[in-house]
């Protein structure tokens, strides 16, 4: 990926506009926490990693800004419910600051150390990935999820970067589209072979033997499973069903080593994610919506989560 998810440029955070794309390439500027708090909750920056750093980088806003920063700590931390990093990130620089260390310096180490990690995602994750593999991924996991090299794309790119031949398969991701909107569009920057289904058809190709492996993220690592992006059980079920190995990509940030899967709270979304494409709309007037966010995989459905420091398996 050429263009970046985001930097640091005189005294503001730059975040590409991921609402946009593929279509305009756009950027959106940061010169308070709030705004980035909005640019998380409208997804203009979105993914477990990426979600984090921001997060980071608001807490430096607010340093900059002579704000109260357990004020802004609290404000950042319910931008999003369930991704994990979100919290994890905003208590390391309160730890950080609390230590003597600014805000700014921890989020500038914060960023370095992502796009590091993932990259030693990506080295692990391609250890599993055979020459001539179809990998079939759910949502965005990449380069535009993170920093940059991405978890469940990295991955992708690890095995790429290893001299192995690989393909993709990429579902839709009802309903913001992230699969069709940025996965396909990385790999295509990227020069990967891809294809996109639509998201029932995730179990017909594995039940046909189009797929050698299912990569996903994750954003939350929980005892008794892992919570992704809605749709990911459903690719799980089928991946046992089948005998595909089925992976989850995501750094350690991405643990909760105290809570359960189960007793986390999925976000629930606007309604019109659902009830429009654009300004077009799919269901008649009044139509009542439930749309959460993210579900859970148990962790019998999960053969191994890669991440920066070796393949593990679930907690």
């Amino acid at each position: 990926m050429k263009m970046k998810t985001m930097y640091w440029k005189d005294g503001k955070l730059t975040l590409l506009d991921q609402t946009k794309l593929p279509h305009e390439v756009t950027y959106v500027e940061c010169e308070t926490y709030n705004e980035v708090i909005d640019a998380i909750k409208t997804m203009k920056v979105r993914g477990a990693p990426a979600i984090g750093v921001s997060a980071a980088f608001a807490m430096a806003l607010a340093e900059n800004a002579g704000e109260n920063l357990e004020k802004a700590a609290r404000d950042v931390k319910a931008a999003r419910p369930t991704a994990v990093n979100l919290f994890w990130a905003v208590d390391r620089v309160m730890a950080a600051v609390k230590a003597g260390v600014s805000a700014m310096d921890e989020a500038q180490k914060m960023y370095q150390e992502d796009m590091e990690t993932n990259r030693a995602i990506g080295r692990y994750g391609s250890e599993v990935i055979d020459d001539g593999d179809t990998i079939l991924t759910h949502c965005n996991a990449g380069a535009l999820a993170c920093v940059d090299y991405g978890t469940a794309l990295g991955v992708v790119r690890g095995a790429r970067d290893a001299g192995k031949n690989i393909k993709v398969i990429c579902d839709e991701t009802r309903p913001v589209l992230q699969g069709a909107r940025l996965s396909v569009f990385e790999m295509q920057q990227e020069k990967i072979p891809v294809r996109l289904i639509v998201d029932g058809a995730a179990g017909h190709m594995m039940q046909t033997g189009k797929v050698d492996k299912v990569v996903i993220g994750a954003d939350r690592v929980a005892k008794g499973g892992v919570a992704n992006k809605i749709g990911s059980l459903m690719v799980a079920l089928a991946a046992k069903r089948f005998n595909v190995p089925f992976y989850v990509a995501a750094p350690k940030s991405t643990f909760d080593y105290e809570n359960s899967i189960y007793d986390i709270e999925i976000e629930e979304r606007d309604p019109s994610e659902v009830l429009y494409v654009g300004k077009c709309s799919l269901a008649p007037e009044g139509t009542e919506v439930e749309n959460p966010a993210f579900d859970v995989v148990p962790s019998d459905l999960i053969t191994g989560i890669i991440t920066e420091d070796g393949i593990v398996g679930p907690l």
